[in-house]
Parts: C-alpha cells; structure tokens; sequence
C-alpha cells in the first residue's frame, strides 16, 4: 500500500493500483516497439506489483497500528518468486521485463543473503537466455525497460504527493529517448508540467483510485481490512501537460 497522510486520517493506494496508474503513462508514449512487445511492455507495467501476500503479523501496521506504507516492508523472495511464476504465462518477453524490474529493485540487496544472491543470480541468467531466444539486444530490452521504470517513477511521485512545493522541479528519470525528464506544478490547482514533453498529444489525463480512511489507528491487520473493504473510495485526477 502507499499511504499518504490527510487532515482526516489516511489515503490508501493499493500498490496494483499505482501499476495501473503506470500503465496509463506509459500508453500516452508513442509507441516505439512491435506491436506484440509494446502490448507485453504495457501488460508488465500494469502488472509489476502483482502477487502481493495475504497480510500475516504486522504486515500492514506499523508497531503504533497505523497503516504501513509499502517503503516499511521488508523485500518477499516468496512474492518476486510468484511474480515471476505469474509472467511466465504471458510469455518470455514479459518474463523479460519483469526480471530486469525485479533485478532493478533488489540488485542492492546482493550479499545479504544466499537465497537473494541465489534469486538475483537466476533473473540475471535468465534474462541472458530469453534475449538469446527472441533474437534481442540487451540495449533493445535496456531501452524497453526503462520506459517501464520512468513511468514507474512518476506514478510514484504523483501518488505519493511528491510533487515539490512553489513549482519547483523535481527529476522524474532518463527517459528511453535519452533525454532526463522533470515534472512541475507551477500552481496548486494548475496542470502537472513534464519537461522535456514526451507524450503523443499536447495534455494528457490520469487517474487512480484511493481509499478513505478516518481512523487513525488499528488494533490488527483484520480490523484496517476490514476499514479498507468499507472505506469511501476518491478517483485521483491528474492533467498532464507541456511544460
């Protein structure tokens, strides 16, 4: 979950839905692939966060029972392990692009444990095997990813309301143009400036769905589910547009 503190309490959004909210980024940019890869590009991004465990102990609470951000979890060999089971069935150029995601985020963790090297050694090796098998170049599937991974990022920073204050600018990632891209928001209640502009048309809306807590604390991870599955839900709207 990403959880955003409010006046009233708390704003959920569930991680799957941050995909989404990628997703809906990444098919604004002018597709630069096969059709075949750019529909497998778009499904790992709508995907990445899947096969997430059931909540256990105190997975969704933080020790003084507020709702846990995602950033407080520790990493899941058990849930990487699935992820990658589930990308499987759609084929080895998602399979691709989920292991390269997954070597991204947990390539840090090497030396830690042998489980991880073990898990991290095995993406770095298969992702070799499924280049070799589609006739790609590492930079072909480098340059496919890293369009997952910014638009992955600015999700990010929009669901998280990292957007700084006073218009100033913050660094979204290099995009796979090559150029390094910054998002703004000059006014509070203006559009969300992208520079340099990399969308095929000239505003671009998005949106992600919220849940709406008032209670501030929990006993157990059965009673913030139980909110969760009641709570008020608030679509998020963005308009996106050229710096």
């Amino acid at each position: 979950m990403i959880v955003n503190h409010t006046p009233a309490g708390w704003q959920i959004i569930y991680q799957q839905a941050h995909a989404l909210l990628a997703a809906q980024l990444l098919h604004q940019w002018p597709a630069f692939l096969p059709t075949d890869q750019w529909v497998g590009l778009l499904a790992a991004a709508a995907q990445h966060d899947d096969e997430q465990a059931d909540w256990t102990g105190h997975y969704g609470l933080t020790p003084a029972g507020a709702p846990a951000n995602f950033t407080m979890k520790e990493f899941s060999l058990e849930q990487a392990t699935r992820l990658m089971g589930a990308a499987r069935f759609q084929g080895r150029w998602r399979s691709l692009l989920t292991s390269m995601h997954l070597s991204t985020l947990y390539e840090c963790l090497r030396g830690q444990k042998a489980e991880i090297d073990a898990f991290l050694d095995e993406q770095l090796a298969s992702q070799k095997t499924w280049r070799r098998a589609l006739h790609l170049t590492k930079a072909h599937a480098d340059q496919a990813y890293t369009l997952l991974h910014w638009c992955d990022r600015l999700s990010l920073i929009l669901c998280r309301q990292e957007l700084p204050e006073m218009g100033r600018a913050l660094e979204i990632y290099t995009g796979p143009d090559g150029h390094r891209h910054e998002v703004r928001r000059p006014t509070e209640d203006g559009p969300v400036q992208v520079q340099p502009w990399p969308f095929r048309e000239p505003q671009v809306a998005v949106s992600v769905e919220a849940s709406i807590l008032r209670q501030l604390q929990f006993k157990h991870d059965a009673e913030l589910a139980a909110a969760l599955r009641e709570a008020p839900i608030e679509t998020l709207r963005w308009e996106l547009a050229k710096g």
